[in-house]
């Protein structure tokens, strides 16, 4: 079965069509930068290009990049305030005329790293860690998502989330060295076993990439490994996203 996933960020929109049994890309990533504004309506219209570029008939799953509860964006995350209370999934089907399922990134994320990677057939509390502008976080249970884990928004020694402190944009913006940012990962990583004991850590989004640059500087008790799916994870995990919540009813 062919469906479309869309992964949104900050600074591009991405799209392929993916194999759902198989969470196989079939075709090769199609890229629009995300628009300046960061509006609705701007980038609603990138998404019904991305939709006609592929020539699709049907579903799409799509990975937005803050809180969505029930298709409704909850928070604006890095994009424009506008989104806060706009159905997303209503938003581009009108823009498109397709039907859309759409999840936190950082979920999506996880639904590939659950179905077809590292977190295949793990039981217990598995959490998935996305390292990019922001600190995205994907929760499951037993393999099923518990949606909207947002562990970047602790707030942390006078930062109002620690997103802000020990993210990617952070290690950017201040010219951090691997061994001075790793450390402050590390020290999120402790937080977050404290607060939710899971079973497994999963480290995905772009910093990911350079894990053995940081690797050696976690010593948290429980095991981080790295998502192995990289920087596909997002479009491979909205189309599983769409045929599981479309199955299932909506979990969100």
């Amino acid at each position: 079965m062919e469906l479309l996933g869309i992964d949104i960020g900050g600074s591009g929109i991405k799209g392929a069509l993916v194999n759902a049994e198989t969470g196989e890309m079939l075709t090769d990533r199609f890229r629009i930068p995300t628009p300046k504004s960061r509006k609705p309506e701007a980038m609603a219209e990138v998404i019904k290009q991305i939709v006609d570029h592929f020539d699709y008939e049907g579903p799409v799953g799509c990975g937005f990049p803050t809180i969505v509860k029930n298709g409704v964006c909850m928070s604006p995350g890095n994009l424009d305030e506008s989104w806060v209370g706009v159905n997303i999934d209503e938003l581009f089907t009108a823009a498109t005329g397709h039907e859309f399922t759409v999840v936190n990134d950082a979920d999506a994320a996880g639904y590939a790293s659950m179905n077809y990677g590292v977190g295949k057939g793990k039981e217990g509390l598995v959490i998935m860690i996305t390292i990019g502008t922001g600190l995205g976080s994907g929760a499951f249970f037993n393999g099923k998502l518990l949606p909207n884990f947002e562990l970047g928004q602790i707030p942390y020694k006078g930062y109002k989330k620690i997103e802000l402190w020990a993210a990617a944009s952070a290690k950017e913006r201040e010219n951090l060295s691997f061994e001075k940012w790793g450390k402050r990962f590390n020290k999120f990583l402790k937080l977050v076993e404290t607060i939710v004991a899971p079973d497994l850590i999963i480290i995905g989004g772009g910093t990911s990439k350079k894990w053995k640059e940081f690797n050696h500087l976690i010593d948290i008790e429980t095991d981080v490994v790295k998502a192995e799916l990289m920087n596909h994870a997002g479009i491979i995990g909205a189309a599983v996203a769409c045929l599981r919540e479309h199955h299932h009813g909506h979990l969100s």
